[in-house]
């Protein structure tokens, strides 16, 4: 299964992310949890997603970037989902050995994170907080998925970057089931 968390404030609101999103979310086994449409009072149920993150074999984390990080929601479900004894400690295997995929967009184009751009950095620089914690939890990092220029991409780009972002988790899920075939001793 891949539990995909969306987290954008505005939903209905979002071109690009809501693109993306449709574009895998009839792939079977996804489950999308909307965070800000699941929980608008910032109250998460932390056992229920506890328990759809046990289920699943990949994790994707999918967002607009927020003046470089996640936006509230989804940095309030880190701090209460991913927790000690959980995600991460003693005892703390919870996520251990999933894969995670972090999709994100941005509403800077690709040349904006660079040393003569306006955010002075390459966009790398500003993924490590999430990357870390992936891995702080002993997830598998998988290359990030990031759709630049948000805010001025035109539709064909919208639409090959959605395709792109579908094509990839088909490979995994192939790619996946191959490797479980094996270790059920099939072909």
């Amino acid at each position: 299964m891949i539990y995909l968390v969306f987290a954008h404030p505005y939903p209905s609101q979002s071109r690009v992310n809501r693109a993306l999103l449709d574009a895998v979310r009839g792939l079977p086994g996804v489950e999308v949890c909307s965070l800000y449409d699941r929980y608008p009072d910032f109250d998460i149920n932390v056992a229920a997603e506890q328990s759809a993150l046990s289920r699943a074999e990949l994790v994707i984390w999918m967002h607009p970037v927020f003046w470089y990080s996640v936006p509230g929601l989804m940095k309030q479900w880190f701090d209460k989902v991913l927790n000690y004894g959980w995600a991460y400690g003693d005892g703390g295997a919870g996520l251990r050995g999933k894969d995670c995929l972090w999709v994100a967009t941005t509403g800077g184009k690709v040349e904006t994170y660079a040393a003569g751009g306006i955010h002075r950095r390459p966009f790398v620089e500003f993924s490590r907080p999430v990357e870390e914690t992936a891995l702080f939890c002993g997830m598998n990092w998988q290359m990030p998925f990031i759709l630049h220029g948000a805010h001025e991409i035109d539709e064909a780009g919208l639409a090959a970057g959605a395709r792109q972002l579908r094509e990839r988790l088909e490979a995994w899920m192939e790619a996946h089931a191959g490797a479980a075939n094996r270790a059920d001793g099939q072909p």
